[in-house]
């Protein structure tokens, strides 16, 4: 997904060090959807990528995630969740992954959040955060681990969904 005419660049971050978490802030509204871009890769073990929205840790998160290795599949459900488990990132590879937060800025709807990644095993994860305050600031952190130097966050803005 090459940022085109549509795609705004909105920040950039890579990591001269390894981090716990990485922020963006003040996130204009001025957008129809946003788009998070990385290229990520765990210190140790084979954490969780987090997304935290608007600084809200109440039970307002929810994920359906499938995934498979082209010789099973698997899927699973979890609601009332403190923070947004996004995607699985590893220790060995940089993982891939595109994030889009779509109707970020109504008010007057929940937020709806798809993932796409693959390390080990290519996957899919839909997420709803239960707001409908408009997404001002998302930070990424992992369950267990920090990213690595070198790992890449972008976010984009896409001005015509």
């Amino acid at each position: 997904m090459a940022a085109g005419s549509t795609y705004t660049q909105i920040a950039t971050t890579t990591l001269g060090s390894a981090a716990s978490s990485v922020t963006f802030s003040s996130i204009s509204g001025s957008y129809t959807d946003i788009v998070m871009v990385c290229s990520l890769k765990a210190t140790t073990g084979t954490p969780v990528m987090q997304i935290a929205i608007n600084s809200d840790s109440g039970s307002n998160y929810s994920r359906t995630g499938m995934y498979g290795d082209g010789s099973a599949a698997d899927s699973f459900s979890l609601s009332s969740q403190t923070i947004l488990g996004i995607l699985s990132i590893d220790d060995t590879n940089f993982t891939p992954a595109i994030i889009q937060f779509n109707n970020y800025s109504n008010t007057t709807t929940y937020k709806t959040i798809l993932s796409r990644s693959g390390i080990t095993y290519p996957a899919v994860q839909i997420g709803l955060w239960r707001s409908t305050s408009a997404i001002t600031s998302i930070v990424a952190s992992t369950s267990s681990s920090t990213f690595v130097s070198g790992s890449t966050f972008s976010l984009y803005g896409i001005t015509a969904a």
